[in-house]
Parts: C-alpha cells; structure tokens; sequence
C-alpha cells in the first residue's frame, strides 16, 4: 500500500464523520416548526450542537423553551446510573427540569399541558438496556395522549454497523427493555421512534405525532466517535463499543469497573481466581458513588487494548461472561436477579450454567435476530 492509500485509509474515518450532520445541525428543517410554538425538549449534557447545548442554543434563538425533560443522570449529567432524579429547574436557563427518572418515568399530561410541540435531542449508543431509548418511548406515548408532536433530532448511532444479541422475552420486558429488540439492533434512535410507532408498540398501539430530522451523511457503516459522553461511565468509544459485551456483567457479582478511570472497559472480582489485572473501585461524586467492591483490590482482566485492536468487530463478545464464571468459586452466587432482565430471557443464564459455548449460544439468537431484521428494514432511513 503506497503512502497515499495508507494515509486515506487512516483519514477515511475522520472525514466521513466530519461530514456528518446530526439533526440538530439541519435548523433549516425544525426551526420553523418550533416558531411561535411552547417548547418542551427533552435533552442532557450530550445533546450538544457545535459545541453548544441544544437548550442553550434554542434559548440563545429566542425560541420560547418552556420545559426540559431530563432522562436518567439529570440534565447536565449530574447522577449516577440509578440514581432518582427530581424535578429541578435549570441553574445556567431558569428553566423547569422534569424528570424523567425519579418518582416518574413518563411526562404527565399536566407537563404536556402547557406545550404545543416537544423535541426528543439524546445521544443513544445502540443498546437494548441503555436506557434512553426507553425514555423515547414513554415521551411518545405521553405526546400521543395529550395530542403533542415530537420531533426527535437524530444522531449517529456509534453501534450502529451490527446487530446482536437475544431478542428480548415479552415476559421480561422491563426498563432496561421494553421492546422484542436484540441487544444491539442496528438503529439510530430516530429510526428506532419510527419502528415503535410502526409497530403499534405504545398503550394500546396508539401513534405519536412523530417527525424524525435526519442525520446529513450519513450510513450505518460510518465510522463515529462520540464528541461528548452519553452518560458518566460510557466515558469514551472504548468504553461505548465494549458497553454489549460487559453490561452483562452489571447481572452479576463481577464488576465493571465503576469508580476507576476505566469503566466498561475492565471486568474483575476479589475472588476471582484468574487475572493478572488489578483495580480498586473507589466513590466518584457524579459518576459513582458506593460503586461494586468499593475499596476492594478486584483481579481480572483489562480489556482497553483489546478494545483498540478491534473497535469494529460487529458483534457480542461473550467470552468475558463465560470465562468469569468459569473462574467463579460458588457458581450458585455468580448471577443476581437482574441478569434475565438485562438478557431479555431466562436462557442466556441456564446456557452459561449448562456450560454452552460462546458458539452455540451465538447460534441460538439467530432466528430471532433475522425475524427482527425484517422488520428493522422497514423502518431504516440510512
């Protein structure tokens, strides 16, 4: 490979992402939609526009925001996953915080009372148990029964070149899955609000009022990093890419990584038998706080150069999970009550126990994942 080739091949990435325009860069197609009109957004540190928050910039337009909607870890990014959130007003805006992770889930019909119109500006990741594409869910229900229009100003979705995973069980439906999805489906999260109202998914099937702003540029097989973190422990690509693969992890025993420099990019345990790795969990004000083994030496593993080697590798590395619990002592204490409703199902666990291999699990999800493809397609807009 001459020199030239070898540079574009490494520029190629960067320029394609450069090229990208999110939703909320296109104002020409939703600003005369929102003129005039009583504005409710629901956004967080995240939802950034050239630099600036979208709410910031709405305001600075001198369009008329009269609420923001914020979904897990607050507005400005101020909570730690699971941590309840009230409602707040904005100290940079003045402006009225409701959450959308506290005592309530959905906006009330009182909060939508007062809006002629909502905009939905959050950063997904592609994942099934990330929680914003949940959230998404709830606003549209609410907007629907209120008679309210969403837009939702789309973004790249950095998993968004693969589709993996268990399709999630009805009976198992839950916060951290609503929907009969893979863990990884392939959608950015304005085709994902197109799927959830083309597929009667909302009480009683009922339909949002729904536009989706597109993204400029854009393919499913686009290289895209993040400019801002999504949410505190998905602190950079490394940790958004490995985020399928270890979350499982959040079902167990085993930690994460939270409250290090690194988490969803190491896995470990005090009792883990195997791993030359080792860290120490410690309280982060806003990030994590009484995290897993806190003040615990946990030995595992680090995967941050694994992560580097293979950013791009399209699909659910298992091998971590089976490995940890193969290295388990009391294999009776290695799952928690959570970890079904992370899986989707009660399989995954009983095929981990039955000691599968990474290969005919992988198999088993097949199926499903070709059934869901089918009805992904109609709904693609990249």
């Amino acid at each position: 490979m001459g020199f030239f080739h070898l540079l574009i091949f490494i520029l190629f990435p960067v320029l394609v992402q450069s090229q990208i325009r999110i939703g909320a860069e296109r104002p020409e197609l939703y600003y005369p939609f929102l003129k005039d009109k009583k504005v409710g957004i629901v956004a967080n540190q995240a939802s950034v526009v050239n630099g600036t928050n979208i709410v910031d910039m709405l305001v600075g337009r001198g369009f008329h925001v009269v609420r923001i909607f914020s979904p897990e870890h607050g507005f400005r990014l101020s909570a730690e996953a699971g941590q309840k959130i009230g409602n707040s007003f904005d100290s940079a805006t003045g402006i009225q915080v409701a959450s959308l992770y506290g005592s309530t889930k959905k906006p009330s019909t009182k909060d939508l009372k007062s809006l002629d119109i909502v905009v939905f500006d959050i950063q997904d990741v592609g994942v099934r148990f990330y929680t914003y594409i949940s959230t998404l869910s709830y606003v549209m229900e609410a907007c629907a029964e209120s008679d309210v229009p969403l837009i939702v100003l789309d973004r790249p979705n950095p998993n968004g070149f693969y589709i993996d995973g268990p399709v999630l069980e009805k009976e198992f439906c839950s916060f951290v899955g609503l929907h009969p999805v893979p863990v990884v489906y392939g959608m950015t999260i304005g085709e994902y609000a197109r799927m959830v109202n083309g597929e009667g998914w909302l009480k009683n099937g009922i339909k949002c009022d729904l536009r989706v702003i597109p993204i400029e540029n854009y393919t499913h097989q686009s290289h895209y990093a993040l400019p801002e973190k999504p949410s505190p422990n998905l602190p950079n690509q490394c940790s958004v890419i490995l985020y399928p693969s270890l979350c499982f992890f959040e079902g167990t025993h085993i930690s994460v990584g939270r409250g290090t420099p690194f988490p969803f990019q190491v896995y470990g345990h005090p009792e883990l038998t195997d791993g030359l790795f080792t860290f120490t969990p410690k309280s982060i004000p806003g990030v994590s706080l009484r995290p897993p083994m806190e003040g615990q030496v946990c030995r595992g593993e680090d995967l941050r150069q694994i992560c580097i080697n293979s950013l791009d590798s399209g699909r659910i590395d298992l091998g971590w999970l089976i490995k940890a619990y193969g290295n388990w002592n009391n294999k009776t204490a290695f799952f928690t009550d959570y970890f079904n409703k992370l899986a989707g199902n009660a399989t995954l666990q009983l095929q981990i126990i039955q000691g599968k291999s990474e290969h005919e699990i992988q198999k088993n999800w097949q199926p499903g994942i070709e059934k869901f493809k089918k009805i992904r397609e109609k709904y693609l807009i990249y």
